[in-house]
């Protein structure tokens, strides 16, 4: 059974034709074209779908679409605000060499983003625990760590 979905994704409301058991991140990337979401593990032990819901982050393979109805998701296509400029945390990925083949960058980035969000002050500790539910096969997460820690210093370009 497929019911109407008002949301707001990246700054453009949209208005939706869904089933009422799709996943928000077949929503986006199925329904909207937005391939940056990735899936990995369809269980939300990965991070590689992970969006921010409301500004904060959420891993989109465990919430049901019609549960952000009337909310602003944000992708990893949205961060960029200013055309042909990358999010701070993006550029710090680049300059730190923090991704290698590039499937969690899009939800490292984005929970990364959520870390410094939510808090304060970090530290390299808690940059490491916060990212505990992204997982990286090939960066040994040492520059990944570098980059938030260079935006959180607010070294980025």
């Amino acid at each position: 059974m497929r019911e109407t979905l008002a949301i707001t994704v990246n700054g453009t409301a949209h208005e939706l034709h869904v089933e009422q058991h799709a996943l928000l991140s077949d929503l986006l990337r199925k329904t909207l074209g937005l391939t940056g979401t990735h899936r990995g593990c369809d269980t939300g032990q990965c991070g590689a779908c992970t969006v921010h819901l409301d500004g904060h982050a959420v891993k989109s393979c465990n919430v049901l679409a019609w549960q952000a109805a009337g909310h602003e998701i944000t992708t990893i296509e949205g961060l960029a605000r200013v055309a042909g400029k990358m999010h701070p945390m993006q550029e710090a990925f680049r300059e730190c060499h923090a991704l290698q083949c590039g499937f969690c960058t899009p939800g490292m980035i984005m929970s990364a983003i959520d870390i410094l969000n939510c808090h304060e002050s970090v530290d390299e500790r808690l940059v490491r625990e916060a990212l505990e539910g992204n997982l990286c096969r090939c960066t040994g997460y040492e520059n990944i760590v570098k980059a938030v820690m260079r935006v959180a210093r607010g070294d980025s370009t």
